[in-house]
């Protein structure tokens, strides 16, 4: 079973490839306001550096916060994306084993199906200037 894990609540994002519970592929890098134009790439150079295609990923973990409101926006919002158009289950998880509990619930059978992101705090909107 290969499991793709995402994070990206902080300025460095990590994405993983898991199979069998156990990590084969790993990577990481300083994304800041980068992020969005630069997941997908980071996600496809991952999966071609162990030669696995899109379609060979069993499932997906997420890291859902708390966390950067955009970054969790960001990272949640693509996982949500290739779980959906893959048809694959998705888990979100939180805490130190994050990884480990989404493993676990992945390899038991769970879809949360849809992941919401867990800020910790009420998004800082500031009021429009006129």
């Amino acid at each position: 079973m290969n499991v793709l894990t995402i994070r990206t609540d902080k300025p460095e994002a990590e994405l993983g490839l898991y199979r069998d519970q156990k990590q084969f592929a790993y990577d990481t890098w300083e994304a800041h306001r980068q992020l969005a134009e630069i997941i997908h790439n980071h996600i496809r150079e991952l999966l071609s550096s162990q030669a696995i295609d899109l379609a060979a990923l069993d499932g997906i973990v997420v890291f859902k916060g708390p966390g950067s409101f955009t970054g969790l926006r960001i990272g949640i919002s693509v996982a949500n994306a290739f779980s959906e158009s893959l048809r694959i289950p998705i888990v979100g998880s939180d805490g130190d084993g994050w990884i480990a509990t989404g493993l676990s619930l992945i390899a038991s059978g769970t879809n949360q199906q849809i992941i919401l992101p867990e800020y910790g705090a009420l998004p800082n909107v500031s009021t429009p200037k006129k």
